[in-house]
C-alpha cells in the first residue's frame, strides 16, 4: 500500500480536514493499543498513519497561516 499523497489532503474542505485529523489520531491510538496487547499484524500501518497525520497537520497549518496573512493585509 503506497503512502497517501498530500494533494489528496489539500483537496479536503476545512471541516473534512478536521474530521480526518481526529480519525487518524484515533487510528494511531488503536494501533498503539493493538501493539501493547500483541495483536498488531501490520506494523507498517504506524508509518502510514503518522505520515497521513503529518500531511493533514501541514495542510491545516498552511491554511491558518494563509488566513492570518490575509487578515494582516486587510488592516
Amino acid at each position: 500500500m503506497p503512502l497517501p499523497k498530500i494533494s489528496e489532503a489539500r483537496e479536503l474542505s476545512d471541516e473534512k480536514l478536521a474530521e480526518e485529523i481526529v480519525a487518524v489520531k484515533k487510528q494511531l491510538f488503536q494501533l498503539r493499543l493493538q501493539k501493547a496487547t500483541r495483536q498488531l499484524e501490520k506494523p507498517h500501518q504506524f508509518r502510514h498513519a503518522r505520515h497521513r497525520l503529518a500531511q493533514l497537520l501541514t495542510v491545516e497549518g498552511e491554511r491558518k497561516r494563509a488566513g492570518s496573512q490575509a487578515t494582516k493585509e486587510e488592516k
